[in-house]
C-alpha cells in the first residue's frame, strides 16, 4: 500500500497510489468519506489504510488525479515526534573524523522544518552552508515501549524518504546538532508512506543515493546501517514512547557534501533527489529564503 498527504483548496487530504510507478493518486476521501483526512489519524484508524487502499484500488479511471501537479505536503504533516539518528553508518563517521560509535547520536526535528516532494528546500539568509543528507524515514503505527528484536516490526506502518538537510555552520555552533538541522523548510518528507509487506522486512538491503542535478552524491545501501531498524527501535524505546505517527530518521551514509575537497553546498537553482530502492524518489528544489 502506498499513501501520499496532500493539500487542495486549503483542504488536507490523503492519496492513494497504485505503485511506485504511478503517475496518478486517488484522493480517499472522494470514496472513503467517513475516514481521516490526516495519515497520522488514518495509521492510527484500526483497519483505516486497508479500507482506503480498497477504495483506491477500486476507483474509476475518472477518479485518478496527476501526481506531478498536486502539492504534497510532508508525509506526516504534525508528527508527534521525528526522532533522528547520526552517525549511521560507519564510512559517514569516518569522513566527518569521527571513529566508529558505540552509540547512534540522536537528535530531534521540529515540524515546521519539514517540507513535501517538489517543494523548496529553503536556504536561510543567515547561511550558505547548505548539506544533503539521504536517509529512510520509519514511521510508527502503534504505541510502543520496551520494544525486542521479535516484536519491534510490529509498531512500523510503512517507510519512506527523507533529506535531513543540514546548515552545518550552525551545526557545528553547539556540541548538539539541533540548530543546525531545524531551519524552516530544511527536510523534505515522502513523497510515499509505503506500508511493510511491500519491502523486505525492516527495508535491509534497500540502495539509498543523493543526486544533486543529477549528479550521484551518495551512494549506499540500508544493510550497511551500524544500527538496523530493529536495533535502533529497540535503542529508542528504552527511553521513550512511540506513538502513531512518530517519525524515526535513520541516519546518512558517506557523500556528505561538506566532507568533499572543495566542499559541495546545495544552491538556490539547484535540485536534490532522495532514492530509496523500493520505495521512490524525493526531489525538491533549492530556494534562498524570501
Amino acid at each position: 500500500m502506498r499513501f501520499v498527504s496532500f493539500e487542495e483548496n486549503g483542504r488536507q487530504g490523503i492519496g492513494w497510489v497504485k505503485d511506485i510507478h504511478a503517475t496518478t493518486f486517488v484522493d480517499v476521501a472522494q470514496l472513503a468519506p467517513d475516514l481521516p483526512r490526516d495519515l497520522m489519524a488514518l495509521i492510527n484508524t484500526p483497519g483505516g489504510m486497508a479500507r482506503a487502499h480498497a477504495a483506491g484500488a477500486q476507483a474509476p479511471a475518472t477518479a485518478h488525479k496527476p501526481l506531478k501537479s498536486a502539492h504534497l505536503l510532508p508525509l506526516i504533516p504534525h508528527p508527534g515526534k521525528i526522532v533522528c539518528m547520526g552517525l549511521n553508518y560507519a564510512d559517514h563517521a569516518k569522513e566527518g573524523g569521527n571513529a566508529r560509535p558505540d552509540y547512534p547520536s540522536f537528535f530531534l526535528r521540529g515540524n515546521t522544518s519539514t517540507v513535501g516532494h517538489q517543494q523548496a528546500i529553503i536556504r536561510p539568509q543567515v547561511s550558505d552552508k547548505l548539506d544533503y543528507e539521504a536517509e529512510l524515514a520509519v514511521v510508527i503505527g502503534q504505541r510502543a515501549r520496551h520494544l525486542t528484536a521479535a516484536n519491534a516490526l510490529e509498531c512500523v506502518a510503512g517507510y519512506s524518504c527523507f533529506n535531513d538537510a543540514s546548515l552545518r555552520d550552525y551545526q557545528r555552533k553547539s556540541s548538539q546538532w539541533t540548530i543546525g538541522k531545524n531551519f524552516d523548510g530544511t527536510g523534505p518528507f515522502g513523497p510515499c508512506l509505503v506500508t511493510p509487506d511491500e519491502l523486505p522486512p525492516g527495508a535491509a538491503g534497500l540502495r539509498i543515493q543523493s543526486r544533486l542535478n543529477g549528479q550521484v552524491m551518495q551512494d549506499a545501501n540500508t544493510r550497511d546501517f551500524l544500527w538496523n531498524v530493529v536495533e535502533s527501535l529497540v535503542l529508542i524505546t528504552e527511553c521513550m514512547t512511540l506513538e502513531p505517527g512518530d517519525v524515526i530518521i535513520t541516519g546518512t551514509p558517506a557523500g556528505v557534501g561538506y566532507a568533499r575537497t572543495p566542499p559541495v553546498w546545495m544552491q538556490p537553482g539547484d535540485v536534490c533527489e532522495i532514492e530509496i530502492e523500493g520505495i521512490g524518489i524525493l526531489s525538491n528544489p533549492i530556494a534562498d529564503e524570501a
